[in-house]
């Protein structure tokens, strides 16, 4: 049998498979990375199959979960781990208030299930299609617990924006926040900041 390294411990893992004995270790749990894919002249674009590997994983092996995002020109897609992550943010909100019933509305309401054929591919509505202007291709982005679906030129601008804001954006996640270790000569070791 054909034995698995996993990574290290953030939860995110590598996909193996051993074919003959029909066992799979623990496989990648987050949607990473970044596809580009062409849609036929029937509007199905078919799904990368990293992705459709984490759905099944996720117990949602059928569909995607799918909206128009909130934030961008662009779709947001999951399975059930998205669903629960929804459904978390809107319990953190008082019954009936104006704001959850809104974003209820935003999300729940535009979702559609997007449903997933034997060949990996689903058929994208004109509706979604049109709200993030895609028209031949699809970009599928990993975006941990979800991944979105974009133009190819909105998203190559949109991400080109958000790599000029990332000098800004590491002091969210802590960089440069711990005591870096010093050398015997008193300099700092370690990448620069």
């Amino acid at each position: 049998m054909r034995r698995t390294r996993l990574g290290p411990r953030t939860g995110i893992g590598f996909a193996s498979m051993d074919f003959r004995r029909g066992e799979q270790t623990q496989g990648m749990d987050r949607f990473v990375s970044t596809f580009t894919n062409k849609i036929d002249a029937k509007g199905r674009v078919s799904v990368p199959a990293p992705f459709r590997a984490v759905l099944a994983r996720d117990g949602y092996e059928g569909g995607i979960y799918c909206y128009p995002s909130l934030e961008a020109p662009a779709l947001d897609g999951g399975g059930e781990t998205l669903a629960r992550k929804i459904d978390s943010l809107l319990d953190d909100l008082p019954d009936y208030s104006p704001e959850r019933d809104e974003l209820s509305m935003a999300l729940y309401g535009a979702v559609q299930v997007l449903k997933i054929d034997q060949d990996g591919r689903v058929m994208l509505p004109a509706a979604l299609r049109e709200h993030a202007g895609i028209t031949t291709h699809v970009v599928f982005v990993g975006l941990g617990q979800k991944f979105q679906m974009w133009e190819p030129e909105r998203f190559e601008e949109y991400r080109a924006r958000a790599r000029e804001k990332l000098p800004g954006h590491r002091k969210l996640i802590g960089a440069g926040s711990r005591p870096r270790p010093t050398t015997e000569r008193g300099g700092v070791e370690g990448a620069r900041e």
